[in-house]
């Protein structure tokens, strides 16, 4: 049995073709995809190539995927075919000091799907035990969908950093990154209880779009944003700053913008030779600002993520532009490296 599926060999090499159907060994689920939603992590593998894509051994890329369990390996207890999943895609060695702590996205030998690990642009995906027994499929609970719970994915890293910073209610938080991220952060801001979301972008029109997505979002464009956001605040400063974006200015300006006390997420990583950045420290001094970052989540806050999801306390699916067939996967890469639209997915019968 085969199936179509998405692989890139090399650099700007992608290509559908015909493989084998997997097939689950003891311990093993192997699931029916039902979405996989395009990642900006997805266009830098194919923009500049990865390691665990060569020619000799292509990957199938995609690391925001739910579906239903097909079938399951020999052991396997907990998960039974027909069961709609949604799919955490990074797992650990299971004994390191990180996956004991419950870190295992922090494992130094973490694998993850889509990454080094065959992903889910293709109708079926083989899910390896060690995913099985960590955790990494979690059901989605009622009033969750197919394309809301791949979009966990994403919408979980944003609560890492939401959980990091503590936005509390009567915050004023800036959002520097007006994508699909930029839009998750100001949604989640927003469930947290902030006063005023701020977000700001070169783009007009991706600004535009996400104030439509989200009403309460206030827009600002980037000319004369440091006075605005001082008349705007009367002087004091935003409580929370978040980088959603890939700029080394964008993260000089968060820390003139934050007041004191503030807090500043570098969200956005920035691209590899471009990450030192000059910073006035006198400002984190004299402010008492406090930085952080973060990255991928865990598996128990991707879990709280998809509860949130299926309750309607988020509402993700809204960001979705355009969904289409596996065969429409390269133009919806070509509206994403354009800057067009906001989340794209890929569903499968």
């Amino acid at each position: 049995m085969t199936m179509q599926a998405a692989r890139l060999y090399a650099r700007e090499d992608l290509r559908i073709e015909e493989i084998p159907v997997p097939t689950p060994g003891a311990g093993e689920v192997l699931l029916r995809v039902k979405a996989s939603a395009v990642c900006g992590t997805d266009i830098r593998m194919f923009r500049n190539g990865a390691k665990a894509a060569t020619p000799a051994s292509p990957l199938v890329l995609g690391h925001e995927v739910s579906g239903v369990v097909e079938s399951v390996g020999a052991g396997v207890g907990g998960y039974a075919p027909g069961m709609a999943v949604a799919v955490a895609p990074n797992m650990g060695c299971g004994v390191c000091d990180q996956c004991v702590s419950g870190n295992t996205q922090m494992c130094p030998t973490f694998r993850a799907f889509g990454i080094n690990l065959p992903g889910g642009f293709a109708p079926y995906m083989l899910v390896p035990a060690a995913a099985v027994s960590q955790g990494n499929l979690s059901p989605i609970p009622e009033g969750g969908d197919f394309v809301s719970a791949a979009l966990v994915e994403p919408l979980s890293c944003v609560y890492n950093a939401f959980q990091r910073i503590a936005i509390v209610p009567g915050d004023t938080v800036l959002v520097i990154g007006a994508g699909p991220i930029g839009l998750m952060h100001a949604k989640v801001a927003l469930m947290a209880g902030a006063a005023r979301v701020y977000m700001n972008d070169l783009s007009a029109e991706r600004l535009s779009l996400c104030h439509r997505k989200e009403p309460a979002i206030i827009a600002l464009e980037s000319q004369g944003l440091k006075e605005r956001l001082a008349d705007l605040t009367h002087g004091k400063g935003v409580s929370v700053c978040i980088t959603a974006a890939p700029s080394a200015e964008a993260q000089v300006l968060a820390l003139e913008v934050v007041g004191l006390n503030g807090r500043v997420m570098f969200f956005g990583g920035l691209p590899e030779g471009k990450s030192k950045v000059a910073l006035d420290t006198n400002l984190i001094h004299y402010k008492q600002i406090t930085i952080s970052g973060t990255t991928r989540q865990s598996l128990a806050q991707y879990r709280q993520t998809l509860a949130l999801v299926a309750s309607g306390r988020l509402v993700v699916k809204d960001l979705v532009t355009t969904s289409g067939p596996l065969s429409e996967l390269r133009a919806s890469f070509e509206q994403v490296m354009q800057g067009r639209g906001l989340k794209n997915v890929v569903e499968f019968a």
